[in-house]
């Protein structure tokens, strides 16, 4: 699998953004991807970054709509697989959405953000309900691929759940901001996910300056041995380029000997969970 990862700026004007992205979707392509993928609201401004005011389903937008219509239409057209991250308006509800575009320009469907934040810069819960489509697997043209959003990422019986679903790469589109955790636990975290579960993680992170947040950019891909095997620069629009071998999902520790070795019959009586 020929994987991009595209970290950008957003700046104020969203269509400007969306003609940034498609356009490097094209670039990509031709450079040889099969599969690209974007950041958290790659297309428009960190507005969560304020506390909410007024109808903020006013900003968000149906899937399908304008934005999933114009990525499937150039999808199709390059025969790529397209993992997005917008703001998804269902009726008077909101959530972090990623919907997963197959290599042929069809919606395979929509990974919502379940887990959901609140903290100073990240008010994520005056804009999102949590998501209610639980951990779904895409099985696409050039490969079986999960989603974790951003926080989802934190909560490792999330990114197990993708696991048993079959996932052979996790994309996680984030936006994560320079200085908010410890130097090297955010990759860390992401390459014992990939060791633990026997899948790579692929960390699909923002990048640029805007008011109250510097986004940190330095996306980056894990290999199913926690191996980290690609990774962008710091503070710079970059597509992150790179082959993964899927045949090192079924040789990995985790498919060899974790997951066969489970007793989840057990962990229901300790945690509460299957």
């Amino acid at each position: 699998m020929k994987i991009a990862l595209v970290q950008q700026y957003a700046g104020h004007d969203r269509m400007e953004n969306m003609d940034r992205g498609l356009l490097t979707l094209r670039k990509a392509a031709e450079a040889g991807a099969e599969i690209v993928c974007f950041a958290e609201l790659a297309f428009e401004r960190f507005y969560p970054q304020y506390r909410a005011e007024g109808a903020v389903v006013d900003r968000a937008e149906t899937i399908p709509g304008p934005m999933t219509d114009a990525f499937s239409d150039l999808a199709r057209e390059l025969g790529v697989v397209v993992v997005l991250n917008l703001f998804e308006r269902d009726g008077d509800r909101c959530f972090d959405s990623s919907p997963v575009i197959d290599a042929d320009g069809s919606l395979l469907g929509v990974t919502r953000m379940i887990h959901i934040t609140q903290y100073e810069h990240f008010y994520e819960q005056d804009y999102y309900t949590p998501g209610d489509t639980e951990a779904p697997v895409y099985n696409t043209r050039v490969g079986t691929i999960g989603v974790a959003i951003c926080y989802d990422r934190h909560f490792p019986e999330y990114l197990r759940a993708l696991a048993l679903g079959g996932a052979e790469v996790v994309v996680v589109p984030q936006a994560g901001a320079a200085g908010e955790w410890p130097e090297g636990l955010y990759e860390a975290e992401m390459q014992v996910a990939a060791f633990q579960n026997g899948f790579f993680t692929a960390l699909c992170n923002r990048v640029g300056i805007e008011d109250n947040l510097e986004f940190a950019g330095e996306s980056f891909i894990c290999a199913p041995d926690g191996v980290v095997v690609a990774r962008s620069p710091a503070g710079e629009d970059h597509v992150l380029h790179a082959e993964l071998d899927l045949k090192a999902v079924e040789s990995s520790h985790a498919h060899r000997l974790f997951l066969p070795d489970r007793r989840p019959e057990l962990y229901s009586g300790w945690l509460g969970i299957d």
